[in-house]
């Protein structure tokens, strides 16, 4: 319990910047999307997923390798400065071939493939992938060390950058433009503050000496894998908006981007929580802890299930209140598309956090053997049902892909060693959410004031939800007051357990 307890406090040091982060993006998102329209949110939306796909390559062989070589702290002598001075080499050097093959490509004229602007678009996305490279490098090398309390901070700086620089330039005429470089200014201030906590943690002396004996090949073979792993998930995140702007146009890709933000709302906590794991189950599986990783993977797995679920409910239940209030009215078609994606979102969410634990076993063949289903299963969906039924096939296609993915995970955790299911309760989580669903669903049907239901409905629904959930034993008495010791609030009960 000792264990899950400071994973518990390390989870909150992220949590609550993660938290002001996504504020940042809610209430900033629906600006950038009124300001850009339409056709020009759809144009930066694929770019967004043209770059996340395009740095695959470049930097899935760097950022989860540091992170996870650097959190094992080998009893060897300048181990950490090896690895960071391996990573550090191989990071420049895959950058600028980034941005050579890149700017080739632009220069030849397939970058206007995509639509009018794409060349000028295409040449500032090359200053992303460099700057984007180091700002990936610095950060997962700060969680490497396990300073989660810096890496949150430094996310919410590179959102407020981000959004407040980018708006500006919006504002000031420069369009998707100005939104880019937004994005490439504050990655490059991120990179140089993680950059500089780095160094002062290290010897700068041994990073700049030539090395001693290093593992190449396990820091290969682990890149490459990891490569492979990183493409395939990203491509559940990006095919099918690339898909859809391709077959169907710019504003149906800015109706389902809209709609696929909406539903990604529900990752917050689990994509903390994968963040957290790399590098925390590298440890105990370097000590082949594995009863401990099981305990630790069914809390996390039941635990994040009755979370994302609460917040599914929630959100589909005020889903044609929240979708033209946030981002106008032309956007109400996005309504069906996020109630479709909603289903498959709380499976990938679950499967998120076993994602990390799996990867910080090593065994990546098995994990890229249960992604490459998903992954699969993605593309044939899309590329069959986009044509038929637009946007709406898309969704369908992207949820049931999503969705997959838990169990999928479920068969890998078993293969590698250990089992996320030891106490995943099923009958009482799907109690609590009939039993709270019905709640929530009275309360909104009651309320005709589309800003009350928004402040009301929450509130009464997490009340009950969390009654329910205790009703049914979902959730434990128990459990509950341990994550309350656990809290800084109130002061107290930080000092009585020792904190």
């Amino acid at each position: 319990m000792n264990g899950t307890a400071r994973l518990f406090r390390r989870f909150l040091s992220l949590l609550g910047p993660k938290v002001l982060a996504t504020l940042i993006a809610v209430i900033s998102t629906p600006i950038i999307v009124r300001l850009l329209g339409p056709g020009n949110y759809g144009d930066y939306a694929v770019l967004l997923s043209i770059y996340s796909l395009y740095m695959i390559p470049i930097s899935a062989a760097i950022t989860e390798g540091v992170q996870k070589f650097v959190a094992e702290e080998r009893d060897e002598d300048g181990w950490v400065e090896r690895v960071i001075q391996f990573y550090l080499v191989l990071a420049f050097c895959m950058a600028v071939l980034g941005v050579i093959v890149l700017v080739t490509f632009t220069s030849l004229g397939f970058a206007a493939l995509f639509g009018e602007g794409f060349t000028t678009y295409f040449y500032v996305l090359a200053g992303f992938v460099f700057v984007g490279q180091f700002r990936g490098l610095s950060m997962h090398t700060v969680l490497g060390f396990g300073l989660e309390h810096i890496k949150g901070p430094l996310g919410v700086l590179k959102k407020t950058v981000t959004v407040g620089l980018g708006i500006g330039l919006v504002l000031a005429g420069f369009s998707v433009f100005g939104m880019l470089v937004g994005h490439i200014v504050a990655n490059a201030l991120v990179a140089l503050i993680a950059g500089t906590v780095i160094l002062r943690r290290i010897s700068i002396r041994r990073l700049f000496t030539l090395p001693g004996r290093v593992p190449y090949r396990e820091f290969l073979s682990f890149n490459g894998l990891n490569i492979v792993l990183v493409l395939l998930v990203m491509s559940l995140f990006h095919v099918d908006v690339v898909m859809v702007r391709t077959l169907v146009g710019d504003e149906a890709t800015g109706y389902y981007k809209a709609a696929l933000s909406l539903a990604e709302y529900i990752w917050i906590v689990p994509i903390l929580l994968q963040t957290l794991l790399l590098h925390s189950s590298s440890n105990l599986w370097s000590e082949d802890k594995r009863e401990q990783i099981t305990e630790l993977s069914g809390r996390i797995t039941r635990y994040t299930a009755l979370l994302v679920v609460l917040m599914a409910i929630g959100l589909a239940t005020l889903a044609d209140r929240v979708v033209p209030l946030y981002y106008g009215d032309p956007f109400t078609v996005a309504t069906v598309p996020l109630l479709l994606l909603l289903p498959g979102a709380v499976g990938f969410a679950v499967a998120r956090p076993l994602q990390a634990i799996c990867q910080g076993s090593g065994e990546l063949k098995t994990l890229i053997a249960a992604v490459s289903i998903a992954a699969l299963l993605n593309v044939a969906l899309n590329a069959t049902l986009i044509p038929r039924f637009g946007m709406n096939g898309a969704a369908v296609a992207t949820s049931i892909a999503y969705g997959s993915m838990f169990g999928l995970l479920v068969w890998a955790a078993r293969r590698i060693g250990y089992d996320p299911l030891v106490d995943i309760r099923p009958v009482r989580i799907g109690a609590t959410a009939v039993t709270a669903g019905l709640l929530i669903f009275a309360v909104d049907s009651l309320i005709t004031s589309d800003v009350l239901a928004l402040v009301v409905v929450p509130v009464v629904g997490a009340a009950g939800y969390g009654g329910a959930a205790i009703l049914t034993g979902a959730l434990d008495v128990d459990e509950i007051v341990g994550i309350l010791d656990q809290l800084p609030i109130p002061y107290e009960f930080a000092v009585d357990s020792g904190g």
